[in-house]
Protein backbone atom coordinates (compact mmCIF):
# COMPACT_ATOMS: atom_id res chain seq x y z
CA UNK A 1 0.00 0.00 0.00
CA UNK A 2 1.40 3.32 -0.97
CA UNK A 3 1.22 6.24 1.39
CA UNK A 4 0.65 9.81 0.30
CA UNK A 5 0.31 12.98 2.26
CA UNK A 6 -1.38 16.26 1.51
CA UNK A 7 -1.51 19.35 3.68
CA UNK A 8 -3.52 22.25 2.34
CA UNK A 9 -6.04 24.30 4.27
CA UNK A 10 -5.73 22.05 7.33
CA UNK A 11 -6.29 18.81 5.38
CA UNK A 12 -4.09 15.72 5.74
CA UNK A 13 -4.45 12.77 3.35
CA UNK A 14 -3.22 9.22 3.87
CA UNK A 15 -3.87 6.02 1.93
CA UNK A 16 -5.00 2.73 3.46
CA UNK A 17 -6.95 -0.40 2.65
CA UNK A 18 -10.65 -0.38 3.42
CA UNK A 19 -11.67 -3.72 4.96
CA UNK A 20 -15.36 -3.14 5.64
CA UNK A 21 -17.92 -1.93 8.18
CA UNK A 22 -19.97 -3.61 10.87
CA UNK A 23 -22.69 -2.42 13.29
CA UNK A 24 -21.74 -1.49 16.84
CA UNK A 25 -23.96 -2.47 19.76
CA UNK A 26 -25.56 0.28 21.78
CA UNK A 27 -23.89 -0.26 25.17
CA UNK A 28 -21.82 1.64 27.71
CA UNK A 29 -18.56 3.05 26.44
CA UNK A 30 -16.22 0.60 28.20
CA UNK A 31 -18.20 -2.44 27.01
CA UNK A 32 -18.42 -0.98 23.52
CA UNK A 33 -14.64 -0.57 23.31
CA UNK A 34 -14.05 -4.11 24.51
CA UNK A 35 -16.49 -5.57 22.00
CA UNK A 36 -15.03 -3.38 19.27
CA UNK A 37 -11.49 -4.64 19.78
CA UNK A 38 -12.70 -8.23 19.95
CA UNK A 39 -14.36 -7.76 16.57
CA UNK A 40 -11.26 -6.09 15.12
CA UNK A 41 -9.09 -8.97 16.30
CA UNK A 42 -11.36 -11.48 14.56
CA UNK A 43 -11.08 -9.53 11.29
CA UNK A 44 -7.30 -9.16 11.19
CA UNK A 45 -7.00 -11.85 8.47
CA UNK A 46 -9.96 -10.65 6.43
CA UNK A 47 -9.16 -10.84 2.68
CA UNK A 48 -11.69 -8.25 1.58
CA UNK A 49 -9.94 -4.95 0.92
CA UNK A 50 -9.95 -1.89 -1.30
CA UNK A 51 -7.25 0.78 -1.55
CA UNK A 52 -8.65 4.17 -0.61
CA UNK A 53 -7.48 7.62 0.39
CA UNK A 54 -8.50 9.00 3.79
CA UNK A 55 -8.75 12.77 4.03
CA UNK A 56 -8.78 14.23 7.55
CA UNK A 57 -9.81 17.75 8.55
CA UNK A 58 -11.58 19.45 11.44
CA UNK A 59 -14.79 19.28 9.42
CA UNK A 60 -14.74 15.49 9.17
CA UNK A 61 -13.37 12.40 7.42
CA UNK A 62 -13.75 11.73 3.72
CA UNK A 63 -12.90 8.48 1.96
CA UNK A 64 -11.90 8.70 -1.69
CA UNK A 65 -11.05 6.10 -4.26
CA UNK A 66 -7.40 5.39 -4.94
CA UNK A 67 -7.29 8.16 -7.53
CA UNK A 68 -8.33 10.67 -4.83
CA UNK A 69 -11.04 12.03 -7.12
CA UNK A 70 -14.11 9.82 -6.56
CA UNK A 71 -15.76 10.40 -3.16
CA UNK A 72 -16.86 7.15 -1.55
CA UNK A 73 -17.80 8.13 2.03
CA UNK A 74 -18.09 11.37 3.95
CA UNK A 75 -18.51 11.61 7.71
CA UNK A 76 -19.00 14.98 9.39
CA UNK A 77 -16.98 15.32 12.58
CA UNK A 78 -20.12 15.65 14.70
CA UNK A 79 -21.20 12.17 13.49
CA UNK A 80 -17.95 10.39 14.44
CA UNK A 81 -18.14 9.09 18.01
CA UNK A 82 -14.67 7.58 18.60
CA UNK A 83 -11.41 6.52 17.02
CA UNK A 84 -9.21 3.54 17.82
CA UNK A 85 -6.38 1.41 16.46
CA UNK A 86 -4.70 -1.94 16.89
CA UNK A 87 -1.08 -1.25 15.89
CA UNK A 88 -0.10 -4.89 16.34
CA UNK A 89 -2.41 -5.80 13.41
CA UNK A 90 -1.94 -2.46 11.57
CA UNK A 91 -5.65 -1.74 12.00
CA UNK A 92 -7.33 1.65 12.27
CA UNK A 93 -11.05 2.16 12.81
CA UNK A 94 -13.59 4.79 13.72
CA UNK A 95 -17.23 4.59 14.76
CA UNK A 96 -19.83 6.89 13.26
CA UNK A 97 -23.48 7.35 12.52
CA UNK A 98 -23.80 6.92 8.78
CA UNK A 99 -25.46 9.83 6.98
CA UNK A 100 -28.76 9.02 5.33
CA UNK A 101 -29.66 6.19 7.74
CA UNK A 102 -33.13 6.41 9.18
CA UNK A 103 -32.12 4.65 12.39
CA UNK A 104 -29.65 5.43 15.16
CA UNK A 105 -27.35 2.52 14.37
CA UNK A 106 -23.61 3.15 14.71
CA UNK A 107 -21.10 1.50 12.39
CA UNK A 108 -17.42 0.80 12.77
CA UNK A 109 -15.39 1.45 9.61
CA UNK A 110 -12.24 -0.65 9.54
CA UNK A 111 -9.02 0.06 7.61
CA UNK A 112 -5.65 -1.64 7.38
CA UNK A 113 -2.49 0.43 7.14
CA UNK A 114 0.85 -0.59 5.71
CA UNK A 115 2.43 -1.13 9.12
CA UNK A 116 1.85 -0.54 12.82
CA UNK A 117 3.16 3.05 12.93
CA UNK A 118 1.03 4.02 9.94
CA UNK A 119 -2.09 2.70 11.69
CA UNK A 120 -1.18 4.60 14.84
CA UNK A 121 -0.63 7.76 12.80
CA UNK A 122 -4.11 7.51 11.26
CA UNK A 123 -5.58 7.16 14.72
CA UNK A 124 -3.61 10.15 16.02
CA UNK A 125 -4.81 12.26 13.11
CA UNK A 126 -8.46 11.61 13.88
CA UNK A 127 -7.93 12.04 17.62
CA UNK A 128 -6.33 15.42 16.97
CA UNK A 129 -9.27 16.37 14.74
CA UNK A 130 -11.53 15.59 17.71
CA UNK A 131 -9.57 18.01 19.88
CA UNK A 132 -9.48 20.79 17.29
CA UNK A 133 -13.19 20.35 16.64
CA UNK A 134 -13.82 20.65 20.36
CA UNK A 135 -11.81 23.88 20.47
CA UNK A 136 -13.80 25.18 17.52
CA UNK A 137 -17.08 24.44 19.30
CA UNK A 138 -15.85 25.65 22.71
CA UNK A 139 -13.33 28.48 22.19
CA UNK A 140 -13.73 29.52 25.83
CA UNK A 141 -11.91 26.33 26.85
CA UNK A 142 -8.78 27.21 24.88
CA UNK A 143 -5.52 27.52 26.77
CA UNK A 144 -4.27 31.10 27.04
CA UNK A 145 -0.63 30.79 25.99
CA UNK A 146 -0.04 34.55 26.12
CA UNK A 147 -1.38 35.19 29.61
CA UNK A 148 2.04 35.67 31.20
CA UNK A 149 2.31 38.78 33.38
CA UNK A 150 4.19 41.49 31.56
CA UNK A 151 6.56 43.75 33.51
CA UNK A 152 5.07 47.13 34.24
CA UNK A 153 7.00 50.34 33.71
CA UNK A 154 6.55 53.63 35.51
CA UNK A 155 5.14 56.14 33.02
CA UNK A 156 7.61 58.86 32.07
CA UNK A 157 7.59 61.87 29.83
CA UNK A 158 9.88 60.09 27.43
CA UNK A 159 7.33 57.30 27.04
CA UNK A 160 4.80 59.91 26.00
CA UNK A 161 7.07 61.31 23.29
CA UNK A 162 8.35 64.39 25.13
CA UNK A 163 12.09 65.20 24.94
CA UNK A 164 14.17 64.95 28.06
CA UNK A 165 14.86 68.73 28.00
CA UNK A 166 11.27 69.28 29.17
CA UNK A 167 12.27 68.03 32.61
CA UNK A 168 14.68 70.94 33.02
CA UNK A 169 13.38 74.04 34.74
CA UNK A 170 14.43 76.23 31.86
CA UNK A 171 16.17 75.89 28.55
CA UNK A 172 19.92 76.04 29.02
CA UNK A 173 20.60 78.47 26.21
CA UNK A 174 17.85 80.85 27.21
CA UNK A 175 17.95 80.94 30.99
CA UNK A 176 21.15 82.92 31.56
CA UNK A 177 20.38 85.50 28.91
CA UNK A 178 16.67 86.12 29.30
CA UNK A 179 16.27 86.01 33.03
CA UNK A 180 13.52 83.39 33.12
CA UNK A 181 14.21 82.31 36.69
CA UNK A 182 12.67 84.04 39.70
CA UNK A 183 15.07 86.50 41.26
CA UNK A 184 17.42 86.56 38.30
CA UNK A 185 19.46 89.70 37.85
CA UNK A 186 19.30 91.66 34.66
CA UNK A 187 22.57 91.44 32.80
CA UNK A 188 24.01 94.29 30.91
CA UNK A 189 24.20 94.15 27.17
CA UNK A 190 27.90 93.41 27.31
CA UNK A 191 27.43 90.63 29.82
CA UNK A 192 24.71 89.12 27.74
CA UNK A 193 26.75 89.23 24.60
CA UNK A 194 29.72 87.76 26.44
CA UNK A 195 27.70 84.85 27.72
CA UNK A 196 25.90 84.10 24.50
CA UNK A 197 28.27 85.04 21.74
CA UNK A 198 29.82 81.98 20.14
CA UNK A 199 32.68 84.12 18.87
CA UNK A 200 34.14 84.66 22.34
CA UNK A 201 35.65 81.22 22.44
CA UNK A 202 35.86 79.51 25.87
CA UNK A 203 33.38 81.84 27.57
CA UNK A 204 30.59 80.47 25.38
CA UNK A 205 31.08 76.85 26.41
CA UNK A 206 28.13 75.31 28.29
CA UNK A 207 30.32 74.32 31.22
CA UNK A 208 31.70 77.85 31.81
CA UNK A 209 28.31 79.49 31.48
CA UNK A 210 26.78 76.98 33.89
CA UNK A 211 29.52 77.62 36.45
CA UNK A 212 29.06 81.37 36.10
CA UNK A 213 25.36 81.00 36.70
CA UNK A 214 25.89 78.88 39.80
CA UNK A 215 28.47 81.34 41.25
CA UNK A 216 26.00 84.18 40.92
CA UNK A 217 23.34 81.96 42.56
CA UNK A 218 21.05 82.51 39.64
CA UNK A 219 20.56 78.75 39.17
CA UNK A 220 20.70 75.76 41.43
CA UNK A 221 22.91 72.84 40.55
CA UNK A 222 21.07 70.36 38.34
CA UNK A 223 18.97 72.78 36.36
CA UNK A 224 20.85 72.01 33.16
CA UNK A 225 21.31 68.28 33.52
CA UNK A 226 18.84 67.46 30.79
CA UNK A 227 20.80 69.50 28.30
CA UNK A 228 23.52 66.86 28.35
CA UNK A 229 21.04 64.49 26.64
CA UNK A 230 21.56 65.41 23.03
CA UNK A 231 18.94 64.56 20.36
CA UNK A 232 21.06 61.57 19.37
CA UNK A 233 21.02 60.26 22.95
CA UNK A 234 17.30 60.94 23.19
CA UNK A 235 16.64 58.80 20.14
CA UNK A 236 18.86 56.08 21.58
CA UNK A 237 16.92 56.05 24.86
CA UNK A 238 13.61 56.15 23.06
CA UNK A 239 14.66 53.14 20.99
CA UNK A 240 15.60 51.26 24.16
CA UNK A 241 12.25 52.04 25.77
CA UNK A 242 10.27 51.16 22.65
CA UNK A 243 12.11 47.84 22.20
CA UNK A 244 10.16 46.04 24.99
CA UNK A 245 6.89 47.27 23.49
CA UNK A 246 7.89 45.93 20.08
CA UNK A 247 8.90 42.65 21.70
CA UNK A 248 5.54 42.36 23.45
CA UNK A 249 3.77 42.99 20.15
CA UNK A 250 5.90 40.33 18.47
CA UNK A 251 5.02 37.85 21.21
CA UNK A 252 1.33 38.62 20.83
CA UNK A 253 1.52 38.12 17.07
CA UNK A 254 3.41 34.86 17.57
CA UNK A 255 0.71 33.60 19.92
CA UNK A 256 -1.92 34.36 17.31
CA UNK A 257 0.05 32.53 14.64
CA UNK A 258 0.50 29.47 16.88
CA UNK A 259 -3.15 28.47 16.58
CA UNK A 260 -3.64 24.74 17.17
CA UNK A 261 -3.51 22.73 13.95
CA UNK A 262 -2.82 19.25 12.63
CA UNK A 263 0.87 18.62 13.27
CA UNK A 264 3.13 17.72 10.37
CA UNK A 265 5.30 15.06 12.03
CA UNK A 266 4.28 11.93 13.87
CA UNK A 267 6.16 12.97 17.02
CA UNK A 268 4.55 16.42 17.12
CA UNK A 269 1.13 14.94 16.42
CA UNK A 270 1.46 12.37 19.21
CA UNK A 271 2.62 15.04 21.66
CA UNK A 272 -0.36 17.24 20.74
CA UNK A 273 -2.84 14.41 21.25
CA UNK A 274 -1.32 13.18 24.52
CA UNK A 275 -1.16 16.70 25.99
CA UNK A 276 -4.48 17.94 24.58
CA UNK A 277 -2.49 20.84 23.12
CA UNK A 278 -4.47 24.07 23.04
CA UNK A 279 -7.06 22.98 25.60
CA UNK A 280 -6.89 24.31 29.15
CA UNK A 281 -5.59 21.85 31.74
CA UNK A 282 -8.77 21.96 33.84
CA UNK A 283 -10.95 21.24 30.83
CA UNK A 284 -8.76 18.42 29.49
CA UNK A 285 -8.74 16.73 32.90
CA UNK A 286 -12.52 17.01 33.09
CA UNK A 287 -12.94 15.52 29.60
CA UNK A 288 -10.63 12.66 30.52
CA UNK A 289 -13.18 11.47 33.06
CA UNK A 290 -15.64 10.82 30.21
CA UNK A 291 -13.15 9.17 27.88
CA UNK A 292 -12.41 5.49 27.31
CA UNK A 293 -10.86 3.29 29.98
CA UNK A 294 -7.10 3.72 29.84
CA UNK A 295 -7.23 7.16 28.22
CA UNK A 296 -4.43 9.40 29.50
CA UNK A 297 -3.17 12.95 29.61
CA UNK A 298 0.42 14.22 29.76
CA UNK A 299 0.73 17.45 31.75
CA UNK A 300 2.91 19.18 34.38
CA UNK A 301 2.66 17.67 37.84
CA UNK A 302 0.18 19.68 39.98
CA UNK A 303 2.44 19.60 43.08
CA UNK A 304 5.87 19.23 41.48
CA UNK A 305 6.34 21.89 38.78
CA UNK A 306 9.70 20.47 37.67
CA UNK A 307 8.18 17.09 36.86
CA UNK A 308 5.67 15.85 34.35
CA UNK A 309 2.74 13.63 35.19
CA UNK A 310 0.60 11.03 33.48
CA UNK A 311 -3.10 11.20 34.40
CA UNK A 312 -4.91 7.97 33.50
CA UNK A 313 -8.58 7.07 33.62
CA UNK A 314 -8.62 3.78 35.53
CA UNK A 315 -11.67 1.81 36.75
CA UNK A 316 -11.15 3.50 40.13
CA UNK A 317 -11.15 6.97 38.55
CA UNK A 318 -8.46 9.42 37.50
CA UNK A 319 -5.02 8.56 38.89
CA UNK A 320 -1.94 10.78 38.60
CA UNK A 321 1.49 9.19 38.17
CA UNK A 322 4.53 11.44 38.44
CA UNK A 323 7.13 10.98 35.70
CA UNK A 324 10.73 10.87 36.92
CA UNK A 325 13.51 11.99 34.59
CA UNK A 326 16.94 10.90 35.75
CA UNK A 327 19.94 11.17 33.42
CA UNK A 328 17.71 11.15 30.36
CA UNK A 329 15.73 8.11 31.51
CA UNK A 330 11.98 8.29 32.08
CA UNK A 331 10.12 6.28 34.68
CA UNK A 332 6.66 6.33 36.20
CA UNK A 333 6.61 6.84 39.95
CA UNK A 334 6.37 3.54 41.85
CA UNK A 335 7.29 1.63 38.66
CA UNK A 336 10.59 -0.07 37.90
CA UNK A 337 11.10 0.24 34.15
CA UNK A 338 13.24 3.00 32.61
CA UNK A 339 12.67 4.30 29.08
CA UNK A 340 14.66 6.39 26.64
CA UNK A 341 11.70 8.66 25.86
CA UNK A 342 8.12 9.42 26.84
CA UNK A 343 6.98 7.86 23.58
CA UNK A 344 8.69 4.59 24.50
CA UNK A 345 7.13 4.71 27.98
CA UNK A 346 3.63 5.20 26.59
CA UNK A 347 4.10 2.55 23.92
CA UNK A 348 5.20 0.03 26.55
CA UNK A 349 2.25 0.61 28.88
CA UNK A 350 -0.14 0.56 25.94
CA UNK A 351 0.84 -3.06 25.31
CA UNK A 352 1.06 -4.21 28.96
CA UNK A 353 -0.30 -2.89 32.24
CA UNK A 354 2.25 -4.28 34.73
CA UNK A 355 2.04 -2.02 37.83
CA UNK A 356 -0.90 -0.02 36.41
CA UNK A 357 -4.55 -0.92 36.98
CA UNK A 358 -5.02 -1.37 33.24
CA UNK A 359 -3.02 -0.74 30.10
CA UNK A 360 -3.11 2.64 28.38
CA UNK A 361 -5.54 3.01 25.48
CA UNK A 362 -4.91 4.65 22.12
CA UNK A 363 -8.65 5.06 21.56
CA UNK A 364 -10.29 8.45 22.09
CA UNK A 365 -13.84 9.74 22.29
CA UNK A 366 -15.12 12.67 20.28
CA UNK A 367 -16.41 14.90 23.07
CA UNK A 368 -18.29 17.04 20.55
CA UNK A 369 -20.19 14.08 19.12
CA UNK A 370 -23.81 15.03 18.43
CA UNK A 371 -25.57 12.70 20.85
CA UNK A 372 -28.89 14.53 20.57
CA UNK A 373 -29.16 13.70 16.87
CA UNK A 374 -28.68 10.01 17.64
CA UNK A 375 -31.15 10.01 20.53
CA UNK A 376 -33.81 11.71 18.43
CA UNK A 377 -33.55 9.08 15.72
CA UNK A 378 -36.20 6.41 15.63
CA UNK A 379 -35.39 2.92 16.86
CA UNK A 380 -34.13 0.30 14.45
CA UNK A 381 -36.68 -1.47 12.27
CA UNK A 382 -37.04 -5.29 12.33
CA UNK A 383 -35.39 -5.41 8.91
CA UNK A 384 -32.31 -3.65 10.28
CA UNK A 385 -32.04 -6.18 13.13
CA UNK A 386 -31.44 -8.91 10.54
CA UNK A 387 -28.18 -7.35 9.40
CA UNK A 388 -25.12 -9.56 9.65
CA UNK A 389 -22.17 -8.88 11.95
CA UNK A 390 -19.95 -7.67 9.11
CA UNK A 391 -20.43 -6.27 5.62
CA UNK A 392 -18.69 -4.23 3.01
CA UNK A 393 -19.97 -0.73 3.39
CA UNK A 394 -22.21 0.59 0.64
CA UNK A 395 -20.63 3.81 -0.56
CA UNK A 396 -22.56 7.03 -0.08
Amino acid sequence: MGETAGREHGIVTRSAEYIGSFPVDDSCLDDQIQQLHTQLKSLKNCKSKRTVSLRFSVKGVKVYDEDEKTLLMAHAMCRVSLSTARPSDAQFAFVSHNPGNSDAQLYCHLFRARHARAAQFLNLLLCRCFQLYFLEKHPEEAQDECSEEKPTRTPSLLNQGFPLSVSALVSFRRAPTQGLLPGAKVFSQSSTEQASSPEEGPTSSPTIVRKMAIRTKELRSGAYRSFTCTPLKQRHLQDKLSAPQEKEQAIANACKSRAPSLAETEEALAQAVWCWAGVSSDCSSSLLEDDVLGAFLLCPHPKKPNRGSLIVRFPSGLVTHAIKNSKGKFRLEKCHNDFESLAALIEHYTEVSEELECSLSCARVNHSYDWEEIVNKSSRSPQDNKKGPFKNHSWV
